[in-house]
């Protein structure tokens, strides 16, 4: 390991550093990965790269490190990011590809011990200061009605201004769809909304439903390019505030609305045609026959739903047989929980296949878009870097690296293959009739 040192250390600092670097060097032997740098408080440069490294981690203080990596590593790896114990300089997705190494995907529950009795015996540092954005504080009946407006609340009421600096100019928060993986972002989410409206086979005079419909953009899409009038639901009162000024601009009052409510709340109406983009995520593993079933009532006979969501591939669903040590020291997913999507939870899309059709439906098409989302996701990390000034001036800076850390993370969990994005296209039988084409042939046309 290369070394440079920037300043003469006191002895307390020169043991810090002496007791950093006997980590760093462990960490490089664990993971066979040396290839980035590493900048400690003091200015000292510690480097296993022979060339230019893709990132390098920059310790803000003495006891960075014991808070990076003590357990739950994921808990502790993605606070300590977020508060400025550390920071990322240069390509944060080769960063999250470094953390593979020592997530717990490959490594022992006895290598994660071992680094337990290392991390307890570093220097703990100078105290933190959290400002800004802090965990998810949920209380209630989970998934209840009231939960599940503060859980969305959380996440979705954090700015328009603040997600307008990098989604597309329709301010679409979800995957987009590439033809070639060279057009730019608003080009691919046109791409992805049009897509989404040939699978319902849209016709003038329909009515369509848009569960979680974000800022409207879909619903408005639907209305002016298909000719149907649109109902949207969202949980997010900034959300209902733009997409109604949206739809007002448009002059598609009287032919669209967005509502703020929750979709158990509809009982009132039926439609032709129903989808959901974004939102399945939020539903809950128990709460799926409950959110299926009151789909199928809101359909009419020979209707079509679409369910865009996110899942998780079966094995890792299932579980491997980790040991209690190695759950406790890992604490897979308790980052997001607490600071990005609180009470969300993933599900394979063959379970969600058969909860569907147990409530009913017909299984009509299932298709996997997770490369489309690794795309989605890059052009999204690479807007919000570029904005970051204005970024943490809508927000604040932990805001902006919540963002940032989990975008990225995502990026390295869709390209892996670990987690999947679905549109599944659901039919209500009329009389055993789909009303569909024989042939897929339309949608690509």
């Amino acid at each position: 390991m290369n070394t440079q040192h920037a300043l003469q250390q006191d002895p307390t600092e020169d043991r810090a550093r002496t007791a950093a670097r006997f980590f760093l060097e462990w960490l490089f032997a664990l993971t066979g990965r040396s290839d980035y740098a590493v900048r400690l408080w003091d200015g000292t440069t510690l480097t296993g790269a022979s060339g230019e490294a893709p990132f390098t981690l920059v310790l803000s203080h003495a006891g960075a490190l014991r808070r990076m990596f003590r357990p739950p590593l994921d808990l502790s790896l993605g606070e300590a990011f977020i508060y400025g114990d550390f920071d990322i300089e240069g390509d944060i997705h080769a960063a999250i590809a470094w953390s593979d190494g020592f997530s717990g995907r490959s490594l022992k529950a006895g290598d994660l011990a071992t680094m337990a009795r290392m991390v307890a015996k570093l220097p703990r540092g100078r105290a933190r200061r959290v400002n800004g954005r802090g965990p998810a504080r949920l209380s209630g009946e989970r998934h209840s009605l009231e939960r599940d407006r503060a859980a969305i609340a959380y996440h979705y009421d954090v700015g328009n201004d603040f997600y307008a600096l990098w989604l597309d100019r329709a301010m679409i928060y979800s995957c987009a769809y590439f033809k070639t993986g060279k057009e730019d972002l608003d080009t691919a989410q046109r791409q992805k909304l049009d897509l989404i409206c040939r699978k319902l086979r849209l016709r003038p005079g329909e009515k369509l439903l848009d569960i979680g419909c974000g800022w409207g953009g879909l619903v408005i899409h639907a209305v002016e390019k298909y000719g149907v009038t649109a109902v949207g639901v969202t949980l997010s009162e900034q959300q209902v505030a733009l997409g109604r000024e949206r739809l007002a601009a448009a002059g598609l009052e009287g032919r669209a609305e967005i509502k703020l409510q929750d979709y158990r709340e509809l009982s009132d109406a039926t439609f032709d045609k129903i989808v959901s983009v974004g939102m399945f995520e939020h539903v809950g593993r128990d709460h799926l026959p409950e959110y299926f079933s009151h789909v199928f009532r809101l359909l009419k006979p020979g209707g079509l739903f679409l369910n865009h969501g996110i899942s998780r591939r079966a094995a890792q669903a299932a579980g491997r047989r980790d040991t209690w040590l190695k759950r406790f020291l890992l604490g897979s997913g308790e980052f997001q929980q607490r600071y990005v999507f609180p009470d969300g939870e993933l599900v394979p899309v063959s379970e969600a296949g058969l909860v569907a059709e147990r409530a009913g439906f017909e299984v009509r098409d299932v298709e996997n878009l997770r490369e489309h989302y690794a795309l989605t996701l890059r052009h999204w990390v690479r807007r919000l870097e570029e904005h970051r000034q204005q970024a943490v001036a809508a927000t604040d800076e932990t805001t902006y690296r919540i963002w940032r850390l989990y975008m990225a993370a995502s990026v390295r969990g869709f390209e892996s293959g670990n987690i999947n994005v679905n549109q599944m296209l659901l039919a209500k039988l009329d009389g055993g009739r789909s009303h569909l084409p024989l042939t897929r042939e339309d949608l690509y046309a």
